[in-house]
């Protein structure tokens, strides 16, 4: 390989990771969320929880996660076997002179 074409590819891979350390706090809160509305919705007391009880807990770790989820980005429907969580969110991530929305739609429940 030429020198150019080293620094070239260089140049490159730290693009990439400076996109990728960018994007990766969004994926991995996400997922976090996520987890945590599926063990939600699995707890044996579930039935015991009202809608907004499960809709406050799930703002509240979001908040904890530094997740822009609002309460209308919620959804809390009760079935004959527990209860859906379902939520819809979208993420900005900056970068210098471009910004990318993340779109998230995370849920759990039966």
């Amino acid at each position: 390989m030429s020198r150019a074409r080293q620094i070239l590819a260089l140049v490159l891979l730290g693009i990439f990771v400076y996109i990728a350390a960018g994007l990766l706090p969004a994926f991995l809160g996400n997922l976090r969320l996520q987890r945590y509305v599926e063990a939600l919705t699995q707890s044996g007391d579930i039935s015991t929880r009202s809608p907004a009880q499960l809709r406050s807990q799930v703002l509240q770790r979001a908040m904890e996660l530094g997740l822009p989820v609002q309460a209308p980005d919620v959804q809390v429907e009760r079935t004959t076997y527990g209860a859906r969580v379902s939520i819809r969110y979208v993420m900005p991530v900056h970068f210098p002179g471009y910004m990318v929305k993340l779109h998230f739609s995370p849920s759990a429940g039966r």
